[in-house]
């Protein structure tokens, strides 16, 4: 994340807020095609999975923000 240097605080954040960010993306996109080709609606979980997509984003915005305030005490 940062080029093979030390770890900054929130780097871990960023990485895990995106694969949860992408879970949510492709569970979004799995509730909703059966939506559109009619066909039987996905089991309540599929649709609470979705909800990993705004957190995965929150996470990953957090992330950047702490990795950013890192680098500027740094310097």
């Amino acid at each position: 994340m940062n080029g093979g240097s030390s770890p900054v605080p929130g780097d871990r954040l960023v990485l895990v807020g995106g694969v949860l960010f992408v879970v949510g993306a492709v569970s979004c996109v799995a509730t909703v095609a059966p939506l559109l080709l009619g066909a039987d609606r996905l089991p309540l979980v599929a649709y609470l999975v979705t909800l990993l997509a705004p957190l995965g984003f929150g996470l990953a915005l957090a992330g950047v923000l702490v990795s950013a305030r890192a680098r500027r005490r740094r310097s």
